[in-house]
């Protein structure tokens, strides 16, 4: 499962691109993905255009994200397709995080 990443041009967002199924085997390689940034330094933005799945390890994967992002700074969740969208939504996750 691909997880990549791109900076803002003024280096305060990190935006992760997923792609495929987001679950326990993509783990290792999205915790790197951020933990090569400072913690708390960075605004963090996951885009879902291409996630065709996620499930509850990729939802604990992202709230571990949220402990290691800025304080202050709200965490977005970007581009899901309908389904995950579904997902996020009955797990809540739009209550924890900017769902867009």
């Amino acid at each position: 499962m691909p997880i990549s990443t791109t900076e803002s041009g003024d280096g305060r967002k990190v935006t992760i691109h997923v792609s495929g199924r987001f679950d326990f085997a993509a783990h290792q390689e999205f915790m790197r993905a951020y933990k090569q940034h400072p913690r708390g330094e960075k605004m963090f933005v996951v885009d879902l255009r291409n996630t065709e799945y996620m499930d509850s390890s990729a939802m604990g994967m992202l709230l571990q994200l949220r402990d290691y992002a800025a304080k202050g700074q709200p965490m977005e969740l970007v581009n899901s397709n309908d389904g995950v969208r579904e997902i996020l939504r009955i797990a809540n996750f739009d209550k924890i995080f900017k769902v867009a």
